[in-house]
């Protein structure tokens, strides 16, 4: 028996006549996953299927690597399960990929696991999409053993936009460069981390542009290149700009210890420390860069400050 957990988006789910289905592990939920799920949410509409999302736990990397793989990831679970709510889906079902799935071949896969498990009646393969152990099958032979097992194959269309090539990969390469705005292209929305404000060295305090430091709820999630950003923050309810460094404060001799601070224009609350910080990252200021003298630091503050309420005024939130 397959290992998973169903999360349901919509009440009095009935899968008595089964599941139109789609596999991934939908990292980011993309623009490109978007259009794999409408495809499956029409084709389990023509045939009165359920339709649902079938994904993982923690990367499947992280069972098959001899050495500990650390995945750099765009979403967390709660926020992938958030963004697959959104989507209109009836269902996600979240497997735990062990060693003793990832033994399992693409046949016994679908049968175990999605037929038997799920009730998979139509199964949407993305245009580069492979699972099972046996690594040379490909789309024509998960159809031939679809028939066998009673499970309708189809290959999904390819998702066509201007010149950009849209996957996790693309994404994860630009938030790396520092490129939040064409992350923000691949994903339909800007890029997001959230966590927990904790204590920092009161260096921001001290120069007049106070920050909030963030530690991200999740280790494993990548963090955009070392920079300054436009973004806005979202505390407590309430929404900020804010103008958010990352990095290592080589003018303050800050080591290699990176930290994420966001100092939220217009705030004149107290501390934040212990409070839950998300940070929607729109634009790239500027890289970061070693200043002569703190006075100079703080003359390039003042200007990054009007430069983020500029790039923010004219961005569609």
């Amino acid at each position: 028996m397959a290992n998973y957990t169903l999360h349901t988006f919509k009440h009095n789910l009935d899968n008595s006549t089964g599941c139109c289905a789609a596999i991934g592990f939908f990292d980011g939920v993309h623009r490109g996953h978007c259009y794999l799920i409408e495809q499956v949410k029409a084709e389990a509409a023509r045939r009165g299927l359920m339709p649902i999302v079938i994904t993982f736990e923690e990367h499947p990397r992280l069972a098959l690597s001899q050495t500990r793989y650390w995945p750099e990831l765009l979403t967390t679970n709660a926020q992938k399960l958030q963004l697959l709510a959104q989507t209109g889906l009836a269902a996600c079902a979240m497997l735990h990929f062990d060693h003793t799935m990832s033994m399992l071949t693409s046949r016994e896969f679908m049968e175990l696991v999605l037929k038997k498990e799920l009730n998979v009646q139509c199964l949407l393969i993305g245009y580069d999409h492979h699972f099972g152990s046996d690594l040379s099958a490909g789309y024509k032979d998960y159809v031939k053993y679809g028939k066998e097992l009673g499970i309708d194959v189809l290959r999904e269309r390819p998702f066509d936009t201007d010149e950009l090539r849209i996957s996790s990969s693309a994404t994860r390469r630009f938030l790396t460069g520092g490129n939040v705005e064409m992350a923000r292209a691949c994903l339909g929305r800007p890029y997001q981390l959230e966590g927990s404000v904790v204590e920092g060295r009161h260096a921001g305090s001290l120069m007049g542009y106070p920050t909030a430091n963030l530690r991200p709820d999740c280790a494993e999630q990548l963090v955009p290149g070392r920079g300054v950003y436009a973004a806005r923050a979202e505390i407590d309810g309430f929404r900020y700009k804010a103008m958010v460094n990352i990095g290592w404060r080589p003018t303050l001799d800050n080591g290699s210890d990176q930290t994420i601070e966001a100092h939220l224009l217009d705030y004149d609350g107290g501390d934040l420390y212990g409070h839950h910080l998300k940070l929607s990252f729109y634009r790239r200021v500027r890289d970061e860069h070693r200043f002569d003298s703190i006075e100079a630091l703080q003359k390039q503050l003042a200007i990054d400050a009007d430069v983020v309420r500029a790039m923010l005024d004219d961005v569609n939130s």
